[in-house]
């Protein structure tokens, strides 16, 4: 039984997830013209609601097959191939990578802001709280 409860690892699994998708972002926004480059994006939402419906289920039938009852989950990076949306084969949208950036930034924010407001309530009740 942990201290914090599943609260912290949830918040430090949601602040993992946009490092990753801010990542991805930052590597479309910088390849704006890149040849052929192709924009990625990160899939968290799918995999949860999936978990979340107990329909996520695997079953090993080889050694080399990942293991998906291990508690680390990964986000999965998908690359758009579809589209062009340059001359020269790229694919980044500017306005749809500010606006996914910009939403990102808030959603950090807001888990770094409840990530405080759980360890300002441990500190209090290590403090004997007043």
């Amino acid at each position: 039984m942990s201290i914090f409860g599943s609260s912290i690892d949830n918040l430090h699994h949601g602040l993992d997830y946009a490092f990753v998708k801010n990542e991805a972002i930052s590597n479309n926004l910088a390849n704006i013209s890149t040849t052929n480059y192709k924009a990625k994006s990160v899939e968290f939402k799918s995999l949860l609601e999936q978990e979340k419906g107990g329909q996520f289920q695997a079953k090993l039938t080889n050694p080399r097959h990942i293991d998906f009852s291990q508690a680390t989950k990964g986000f999965k990076i998908h690359v758009n191939n579809n589209t062009q949306y340059n001359h020269n084969g790229n694919n980044v949208d500017i306005d749809k990578e500010m606006v996914e950036l910009g939403n990102n930034q808030i959603y950090q924010q807001a888990l770094v802001e409840r990530l405080n407001g759980s360890f300002s309530t441990l500190q209090n009740l290590i403090r004997g709280g007043s």
